[in-house]
């Protein structure tokens, strides 16, 4: 069945928003006066939502925090949205390529729903997207596939006719639950071993070798 969509991960596929994150989780445990982590370490507390990156990064001990630290996040990360953020090398081309080909292009992301939306913008207005959705009360996060079944569903294209292109457990979780072909990359936070044991069975080193699946 040919491939007719594709659907984007954000943080760690198309961007690199490690080094904002991790600046505005920093100054969140610097102000809370918590030990702060080097930007390496964020690698491992990402990929789930903001709030379970705060809940990570805080010490063992600090529960009774998350929440003053979660609202202090999103005052921090806001002020950071895009000062060090910037897309991983060969993102517009490949996009353009798939543009060119009519491919129907979406992101799916575990980012807050405005944040989300407001990154697509900024990095990658030029191009059509059919949908963009982040965190949000209307579906669940990330591994859940409903996120992903709306898309298809707005679209009107069968899920089988989809690539789900992440760097992470929960993109490849999500995508197999969706009934779409998972796609790992081997550039974003986490290693290849770990999308593997998440399910994953397509893996591209470069963005443009998507280009071999469509």
């Amino acid at each position: 069945m040919p491939i007719r969509a594709v659907i984007f991960d954000l943080d760690g596929t198309l961007l690199n928003t490690l080094d904002d994150l991790a600046d505005a989780a920093n100054a969140v445990l610097s102000a809370l006066g918590y030990p702060v982590h080097p930007v390496e370490r964020y690698k491992q507390f990402v990929g789930d939502g903001v709030a379970m990156l705060i809940k990570r990064a805080l010490p063992a001990d600090a529960a009774a925090d998350e929440q003053k630290a979660l609202d202090l996040m999103h005052v921090e990360y806001k002020a950071r949205l895009h000062g060090k953020t910037r897309p991983y090398p060969g993102i517009p081309a490949l996009l353009d390529a798939l543009r060119a080909r009519n491919i129907a292009m979406a992101v799916l992301s575990n980012k807050l729903d405005r944040f989300a939306r407001a990154t697509v913008e900024d990095f990658f207005g030029r191009w059509p997207w059919a949908a963009i959705m982040g965190e949000s009360q209307r579906y669940p996060r990330k591994p859940d596939p409903a996120g992903a079944l709306a898309i298809a569903e707005k679209l009107g294209i069968p899920p089988a006719q989809f690539l789900f292109v992440g760097d992470s457990p929960m993109d490849m979780a999500c995508a197999l639950g969706a009934g779409m072909t998972p796609v790992g990359v081997t550039w974003g936070f986490r290693a290849r071993p770990t999308l593997e044991a998440a399910g994953g069975k397509i893996f591209i080193d470069a963005p443009i070798d998507l280009l071999r699946f469509v």
